[in-house]
């Protein structure tokens, strides 16, 4: 499991792949994640909200059940961000919504 400060620099980082790539969707594959601290949960909740204001949508794939049940104890929002159980139905999923977008 990453520490604070790689969390932190991987958030930066995929906020700045996006503008470069003028992304309009992010995908946060978090299947090798095993525990949730809640500095990892709010990161990845602000992950999305900052990608959604960039005008990406977010889907957040893999995430193991044990990780669902701390993130809903911790009280985690994903405010509009998707899930998915794993990254192809990510995919899928970035590619429908963007398909009803138009």
């Amino acid at each position: 499991d990453p520490d604070d400060a790689s969390v932190s620099a991987l958030q930066m980082k995929v906020l700045q792949m996006m503008e470069q790539a003028e992304a309009t969707g992010l995908v946060l594959d978090i299947s090798a994640v095993e525990t949730l601290d809640s500095f990892f949960a709010r990161t990845v909740a602000e992950t999305a909200r900052m990608a959604a204001l960039m005008g990406g949508r977010t889907v957040i794939a893999g995430m193991r059940p044990s990780v669902a049940i701390t993130a809903t104890q911790l009280g985690l929002t994903l405010g509009r961000a998707m899930t998915a159980l794993d990254v192809d139905r990510a995919l899928d999923r970035l590619t429908d919504a963007g398909q009803r977008g138009r």
